[in-house]
């Protein structure tokens, strides 16, 4: 019996938590891994849904494809372009909104609250609402900049730049509140006697927001430069609903807010290019990583140099 006891003691110290958090490998194997390393060799191959005949090893083919593909680029210019207009203000709006919850204010519960809102509304929902926002005769976008003395309405799906700043509007609203109670979670681990101290010393509170706030959350921040990057430059489903035939994927007449995330769409699902559409979808993970790693330098070189 005691060595029964034994080696039942032992494997309960050292096997069973392997076994407690071996289904979780499972099934990131199954649905994780498994998708990525196929959809690696169906980016070396070409593989056309409309034509099975077309099936056969491509190897860095449809990688050479993209560097003349002009959709490929306009994509990545409308991606980046939107990413830009979305998260840099969205990031340091949150920051701002963060710091003023974390001060002494009446209400400041319900405030707290409130920005969660557009977080757990559906994108869907909320992308529908814009929709008749940037509405180009009675949108509401127009009517207000008809008080600021504009007179000819502005056609939010007529060209790049005010398209970006349609979608990257509907972005802001939803992810703003969501980092901003990111940001107030770290904000509230800040001892107090800091910002006393730092107030004796004349400090008005925009200084204490940028050299002791940021730079003591700068951990959080990081973790937030990431993800808004990853999904930033995924964006998918508000440029998709903005246009008026979502199906087509198109981003408009001329592709003037196509993403890389619809033209992958489009090209895999609509065009039926299967390989060519993997070969994107490696690049687009490429340029995140790349992406990611460059913002993540500079926002702790930045956060580093206010210390």
């Amino acid at each position: 019996m005691r060595g029964l006891s034994h080696r039942l003691h032992r494997f309960d110290v050292k096997q069973m938590p392997y076994v407690l958090i071996a289904p979780f490998f499972i099934l990131f194997a199954i649905f994780g891994l498994f998708p990525l390393i196929f959809n690696g060799v169906v980016a070396l191959r070409t593989w056309r849904l409309d034509d099975p005949a077309q099936d056969g090893w491509a190897g860095l083919g449809n990688f050479e494809k993209l560097l003349s593909d002009e959709d490929f680029w306009n994509a990545l210019y409308n991606t980046f372009g939107i990413f830009v207009l979305s998260t840099i203000p969205q990031l340091f709006l949150a920051i701002c909104i963060a710091f003023l919850l974390n001060r002494q204010l009446r209400g400041k519960i319900w405030f707290r609250v409130s920005m969660l809102l557009p977080y757990i509304t559906p994108v869907t929902a909320s992308t529908l609402v814009f929709l008749v926002v940037f509405g180009r005769d009675t949108g509401t976008a127009n009517w207000v900049l008809s008080l600021f003395g504009m007179d000819d309405p502005i056609d939010w799906r007529a060209g790049k730049l005010q398209s970006w700043i349609a979608i990257a509007t509907m972005v802001n609203w939803k992810w703003i509140g969501y980092n901003a109670l990111l940001y107030l979670a770290a904000m509230q681990t800040i001892p107090r006697d800091i910002y006393e101290a730092s107030a004796l010393d004349g400090a008005t509170a925009w200084k204490q927001l940028w050299r002791i706030t940021v730079p003591m959350i700068l951990p959080v921040v990081i973790f937030t430069v990431v993800l808004s990057t990853i999904g930033g430059l995924q964006l998918f489903t508000e440029p998709m609903l903005f246009e008026p035939n979502p199906a087509a994927a198109t981003g408009g007449a001329n592709g003037e807010w196509q993403t890389i995330a619809q033209l992958i769409y489009k090209t895999g699902w609509k065009n039926l290019n299967l390989g060519y559409a993997a070969a994107m979808s490696w690049a687009l993970f490429l340029i995140i990583v790349i992406v990611a790693a460059v913002n993540t330098l500079l926002t702790s070189r930045l956060g580093g140099g206010r210390r």
